[in-house]
């Protein structure tokens, strides 16, 4: 479910990037077909040899060994048309042609092939620090807290290098166990540090702070000086960077209560059926607070019994699409699989149903957190601290 204030992507850099990209894709088989034209009407008194040659060298830039072997042999069928339209067989000049368009290929395909496996030993090593600094930020979740049985997961969408800005992280405190899930908009390592003041905000106020509305204003805040810092972010995040985050707390009664700002609703399994807890009012994005005078003062409650389980998940999950475009339906996937499964197990049960459902292109990195309301009290270190 696509958060009602979430604006439109605005074009940036990336986009920019991407036409650009294209544009060179097409500019070997624009020069294949002007040969052609100049070939065949009275223009054809122009020596065109040296442009088709060109051809093969501009593809070896951008389109890669295939891409090369394809527009050299266009290049090779429009020098062999002109060659039969205009008589040329048996001169030189044809025979000079397709030999340097043949040498000009070998070379090309073989630069082609170097750029590509260097382009690649880049990207894998830059994705290894990008993955790596994301893992600092977002460590393990407990297996048990408390009363509840957690489970986490966190995918990677296949976006090259660039890590994304979901943040998750479960607590046990003396108010019970807290949990917050969020997505910041945008990726890069901007959106990881967004990530972090995020969450390191929350792990500080969740000890001291009763009121739950004042854990989520304590991460806003934090935010808000951050951003505040000249040249902390892009210029990309300072015109649509915002945080979409829920905020969640189980206490000792049969209850969970939450703060919502902006996010998917979590997902509450109970005896068998699923639904979402859609807050009652709908309240905006961390960075987006100037968008309305009035803020929730006191988080909504909902029923969470033992035996009951809440999924807590970012708009990756939702919004995965099939070849259809149709979106994946969390409630129907959650209900299928039951409470048999231990949370952790769940959650790649769910992971495999994302998986089936995209045909393995997730367009958005995925989070989602299980919670196990099991019955069971607190033991050891964890019961000593309540």
């Amino acid at each position: 479910m696509r958060s009602p204030l979430r604006s439109p992507p605005v074009p940036g850099a990336d986009g920019r990037d991407r036409v650009l990209l294209v544009l060179m894709q097409c500019v070997p088989f624009l020069i294949a077909l002007a040969v052609l034209v100049i070939e065949l009407t009275p223009a054809h008194f122009i020596y065109t040899g040296p442009f088709l040659t060109a051809v093969p060298a501009l593809a070896a830039v951008t389109l890669g060994p295939r891409g090369t072997t394809a527009a050299a042999a266009l290049a090779l069928l429009i020098s062999a048309i002109t060659a039969t339209y205009n008589g040329a067989w048996g001169t030189l000049q044809v025979y000079s042609n397709f030999l340097a368009l043949i040498l000009v290929t070998v070379a090309g395909v073989i630069t082609s092939r170097a750029m590509q496996e260097r382009r690649q030993r880049e990207l894998d090593q830059v994705r290894r620090i990008a993955v790596a600094a994301q893992e600092v930020v977002l460590r393990p979740v407990p297996a048990r807290l408390g009363p509840l049985r957690v489970g986490s997961l966190s995918l990677a969408a296949g976006t090259g290098a660039q890590v994304g800005g979901d943040l998750y992280e479960a607590v046990q405190t003396r108010y019970g166990v807290r949990m917050i899930v969020g997505d910041v908009r945008g990726k890069g390592l901007s959106a990881v540090r967004a990530v972090a003041v995020a969450l390191g905000a929350f792990r500080e106020a969740v000890h001291y702070e009763q009121d739950l509305v004042e854990v989520m204003n304590r991460c806003a805040a934090a935010l808000r000086r951050e951003i505040a810092v000249p040249g902390a972010y892009g210029q990309e995040i300072l015109l649509e960077g915002f945080v979409t985050a829920l905020v969640a707390q189980v206490p000792d009664e049969p209850v969970v209560q939450l703060v919502n700002r902006g996010h998917p609703p979590p997902l509450l399994l109970h005896r068998g059926s699923a639904s979402l807890l859609v807050p009652g009012v709908p309240s905006p994005p961390l960075g987006l607070e100037d968008l309305v005078t009035d803020l929730p003062e006191k988080p909504e409650s909902h029923a969470f019994e033992p035996g009951d389980r809440l999924l807590l998940y970012t708009d990756g999950v939702i919004e995965a699409r099939n070849r259809q475009s149709e979106f994946f339906a969390l409630a129907e996937a959650a209900g299928e699989i039951g409470a048999g499964p231990a949370p952790q197990e769940f959650l790649e049960q769910i992971h495999q149903a994302l998986i089936r459902h995209t045909g393995g292109d997730l367009a958005d990195d995925v989070a989602m957190i299980l919670a196990d309301r099991s019955g069971r009290p607190p033991t050891g270190r964890a019961a000593a601290d309540r």
